[in-house]
C-alpha cells in the first residue's frame, strides 16, 4: 500500500504535468518535486496510522486518515519551496491540479480495494482463521458478530468453551502441542468476564508458545461503554471504559482546525443571507434580533448560544417549553426559519470562538439537562465533545421537538454513535447529509 500510494501519486503528477500547456515532461525539477512530494505522502500516512490493518474498519476513517496525511505531506511541501524560496520556479497551476487530482484518485482508488476485499472475504476468501476460546455465551457471540460481518475477513475455525464440565486450559494445552509450527488458525480470540481475570492471565501465559496474535474480547455487557481502550497509567496497564477517539490531542486539533477553516468559509458564504434574515427579523418582529441562551457545552461548561430570534418576546420561567406544533409564540417568519434551519446560522459564530463544533451532539436547554440526566443512564456522556450545529442524530431525523422518553433516548443513542466512532470522514459525511437533507425540518 505504501508503494501503491505513491506510485498513484507519481501517475497522477506525471499525467497533469504532461496535460498542462506550456510544460514539458523533461523538465528536470518538476519530476524531482513530483518524487519528493509521492515519497512524502506515505512516510507521513506511516506516522498516522495509515497503513495499519483496514480489516473490518471504516472506509470513511481511512479515508479521512489519507486525507490527512495528504494535507500534512502537501504542507511539508509547501514549507520546503518557501525555505527554499523555489515557489517561483513552479507553476500554481499546475501544483494545485497535481494536489487536488491526486487526492480524488487516491480516495476513489481506496474506496474501490476496500470494497473489493470486502467482497472477496465475504465470499469467504482472503479470511483469517480464528481460534475462539471462552464462556459459552461469549463463544456465541462473537461467532456471531463474525458472521453477521462476513466482509471484515474474520471466520471461527476452532472453539474451545469453558464449562463447568470440562478443563480449558488443559484442552489448551493438548491443542499447543500439536500447533507450534503448524496450525488451522491465525488469531486466537478469548473472552472471558473480567471477574475471571486470573484465567485470562493463565491463558495468556500459556498462548505464548505459539507465534499468532491473541486478543482479549473482556465481557463488558453488564457496562454502558463509549469506546475504550488501554492506556498506562503510573506504570500499570488499565482499561478506559469511555474512551472516545475524541479524547485524543492531535484529533481534537484536526477537528479544531475543521471547524475554524470550514467555519470560516460557511460564515462568510453565509453571510449575505444573515444579513438579509437580520433585517427582516428587525422588520417583522422589532426589538433584538438574536436569542442567546446559556447552554452546556464539552465537559458541562457553560457557553452562550446564538440564534435569529423566531418568537414574540414572553416573560421567560425557569422551565424551558420545548416548541411544539401550532405554538403560538413562533411568528411567521420564525417558522420559516426553524423549518429551513436558517434560525441556527449564527451559531456559525460560536464555532470560530472555539465553543461549539460544526459536528456534534446538539446542546440542550440547561433545565432540560438537569432533568434528562436523571432519567437517561447515560445522557451526561453527550458532554464528552463539544455540541455542533448538526449531528449524527439530526441527519437520521431526531431532532426538533422530542414528544417523548423514547424519542430523546434514541437522540442519545446516536449521539454517543457519533462520539464512539468519530472520524474526520464521518463528519464529512454528516456535513454532506446535512446540505442535502438536513436544513428543512418538519418538526416545530
Amino acid at each position: 500500500m505504501r508503494s501503491f500510494d505513491a506510485g498513484t501519486a507519481m501517475l497522477v503528477c506525471i499525467a497533469v504535468l504532461w496535460l498542462m500547456p506550456g510544460l514539458s515532461l523533461n523538465n528536470e525539477e518538476y519530476l524531482f518535486l513530483s518524487l519528493l512530494g509521492c515519497l512524502l505522502l506515505p512516510a507521513v500516512g506511516e506516522m498516522l496510522g495509515l497503513y495499519q490493518p483496514w480489516r473490518g474498519r471504516s472506509l470513511y476513517t481511512m479515508l479521512g486518515v489519507y486525507a490527512l496525511s495528504w494535507l500534512v505531506a502537501l504542507t511539508l511541501l509547501s514549507l520546503l519551496l518557501v525555505l527554499t524560496h523555489s515557489t517561483q520556479s513552479f507553476s500554481r497551476l499546475w501544483m494545485g491540479n497535481a494536489a487536488l487530482v491526486t487526492l480524488a484518485t487516491g480516495c476513489v482508488l481506496r474506496s474501490l480495494l476496500y470494497y473489493w476485499l470486502r467482497r472477496i472475504r465475504a465470499r469467504g476468501d482472503n479470511l483469517k482463521r480464528v481460534l475462539l476460546i471462552g464462556r459459552q455465551s461469549n463463544v456465541d457471540r462473537l461467532k456471531q458478530r463474525t458472521d453477521d460481518m462476513a466482509h471484515a475477513g474474520y471466520g471461527v475455525t476452532q472453539t474451545c468453551v469453558d464449562d463447568q464440565t470440562t478443563d480449558c486450559l488443559a484442552q489448551v494445552q493438548q491443542l499447543l502441542e500439536k500447533c507450534s509450527f503448524q496450525r488451522n488458525f491465525d488469531e486466537v480470540w478469548l473472552s472471558f468476564p473480567l471477574s475471571e481475570g486470573d484465567k485470562v492471565r493463565q491463558l495468556a501465559a500459556l498462548l505464548i508458545g505459539i507465534p499468532v496474535s491473541v486478543r482479549y474480547f473482556p465481557d463488558l455487557t453488564d457496562i454502558r461503554l463509549l469506546n475504550h481502550r488501554m492506556a498506562q497509567v503510573v506504570g500499570l496497564y488499565s482499561l478506559e471504559l469511555n474512551y472516545s477517539p475524541l479524547d485524543s490531542t492531535p484529533v481534537r486539533l484536526i477537528k479544531a482546525l475543521e471547524d475554524r477553516l470550514l467555519g470560516a468559509a460557511l460564515f462568510i458564504g453565509f453571510l449575505p443571507v444573515m444579513l438579509l434574515v437580520a433585517l427582516l427579523v428587525r422588520l417583522q418582529m422589532g426589538g433584538p434580533v438574536l436569542f442567546k441562551q446559556y447552554r452546556h457545552g464539552i465537559d458541562g461548561k457553560r457557553f452562550r448560544i446564538y440564534k435569529f430570534r423566531s418568537m414574540k418576546q414572553h416573560a421567560s420561567s425557569d422551565h424551558t417549553a420545548q416548541a411544539t406544533d401550532d405554538d403560538p409564540r413562533i411568528t411567521r417568519l420564525g417558522a420559516f426559519l426553524r423549518r429551513t434551519s436558517l434560525d441556527e446560522l449564527p451559531q456559525l459564530y460560536n464555532v470560530l470562538q472555539g465553543r461549539m463544533s460544526l459536528v456534534g451532539p446538539r446542546p440542550h436547554a440547561m433545565d432540560h439537562n438537569e432533568y434528562y440526566k436523571d432519567v437517561i443512564e447515560d445522557y451526561m456522556q453527550r458532554h464528552r465533545a463539544k455540541p455542533g450545529m448538526t449531528g449524527w442524530a439530526q441527519v437520521h431525523g431526531w431532532r426538533g421537538h422530542t414528544r417523548g422518553l423514547g424519542d430523546m433516548k434514541k437522540r442519545v443513542e446516536y449521539d454517543l454513535y457519533y462520539i464512539d466512532n468519530w472520524s474526520l470522514g464521518m463528519d464529512l459525511k454528516i456535513l454532506a447529509m446535512t446540505a442535502v437533507k438536513g436544513f428543512f425540518n418538519r418538526k416545530p
